[in-house]
């Protein structure tokens, strides 16, 4: 499947997000620009977002529903057991880890910073920024955006039917059609899902068919 279907796909089985279709498809073509130019993407959010913003980061870091061979030079030099095992991958960090980092910055400048000062020690200009809030009012979200603006990455937000403070620090913004926080969770899911799908045909086509173990 193209990118174009996997998308069909989700609208068929969730007719209720056909109004994010388009930004669902922007928010495709930054992820896409980013990794072909060698840049990162930087996940935050809190709560049942963290969680989500872990399980998105990690999606990425090997195969999803493709295995990923390993095709780049170095490979020759692994033993081939462990090559052989190993996948491709593209570089997608949670910001939501970094546990003495982030209790640093609470204790000794400002909790609300915690993401913020990660964008600046992470953050690239070509990157991203993913900030993941259900009401787009999360503090520390939108200063991690407001940082990664600064620095020049892009950003993507996902939201809630509002999209709160965050819809105006974003490239895209995906507002799912919800407002309590619970169903708003669950609308996101199949949307970073089917988001990390369409990234693996477009990133490793010629390995889309073949499904990944686990």
């Amino acid at each position: 499947m193209n990118p174009d279907q996997h998308l069909a796909a989700l609208l068929a089985r969730r007719p209720e997000l056909r109004s994010c279709a388009d930004d669902i498809t922007a928010a495709h073509q930054l992820f896409t620009a980013c990794f072909r130019a060698g840049g990162n993407a930087l996940f935050a959010g809190n709560g049942g977002s963290a969680a989500d913003a872990d399980h998105w980061s990690g999606e990425l870091l090997k195969g999803f529903e493709s295995k990923r061979p390993i095709a780049a030079p170095w490979r020759a030099r692994l033993p081939a057991a462990m090559a052989d095992r190993l996948q491709d991958a593209v570089p997608a960090i949670p910001l939501t880890g970094f546990p003495a980092l982030r209790t640093a910055v609470a204790n000794d400048i400002d909790p609300v910073l915690e993401f913020a000062q990660l964008v600046v020690a992470l953050g690239r200009p070509g990157s991203l920024y993913v900030g993941m809030s259900t009401s787009g009012n999360a503090g520390n979200v939108c200063a991690g955006a407001e940082v990664a603006r600064a620095r020049g990455l892009h950003v993507i937000g996902l939201t809630g039917e509002t999209g709160g403070r965050l819809k105006d620090l974003c490239d895209v913004c995906i507002r799912v059609p919800e407002r309590r926080t619970c169903l708003v969770q669950e609308l996101h899911l199949p949307i970073y899902h089917t988001l990390c799908l369409m990234l693996e045909a477009e990133l490793f086509p010629a390995f889309a068919s073949q499904t990944a173990p686990g």
